[in-house]
């Protein structure tokens, strides 16, 4: 029979592991491998709907993935603006080439970025030579 401390009996079940030594806390953004934080995002998305809609913990997870992939993406078409143009920072020039010279990221983005600028573009009558009208 094991002896009792003089504390109490020592709990072997739960955060109490019979090894004693404490297990290290992971995130839920570790565990999925992402970067972004599942945590914020499922206190989001919870914050957002109605309050008798239950929110999946694999929601939470899906959706922050969602948003580095498209995160990535953005960052990794403004990188080439940038380089492109000879710059070591990504300015919001940079991402307006980005997002507009990329067809399914210009349907997704709606939004003008301030100080963007415009998208270089000539039409193509202005640019046909030698034809007159008489």
């Amino acid at each position: 029979m094991p002896a009792k401390s003089a504390a109490g009996p020592v709990p072997t079940g739960g955060k109490y592991k019979a090894g004693g030594s404490a297990k290290r806390v992971q995130s839920r953004s570790s565990k999925a491998g992402l970067q972004f934080p599942v945590g914020r995002v499922h206190r989001y998305l919870k914050r957002q709907t109605q309050s008798t809609t239950r929110v999946g913990a694999k929601a939470a997870v899906y959706t922050a993935a969602v948003l580095e992939y498209l995160v990535a993406e953005v960052l990794e078409l403004a990188g080439n603006a940038a380089r492109d143009l000879k710059s070591k920072r990504i300015s919001p020039r940079h991402l307006q080439l980005a997002i507009r010279g990329d067809d399914e990221l210009d349907l997704l983005v709606k939004a003008t970025i301030a100080g963007g600028g415009v998208i270089p573009h000539i039409h193509k009558q202005l640019l046909e030579k030698g034809k007159k009208s008489n």
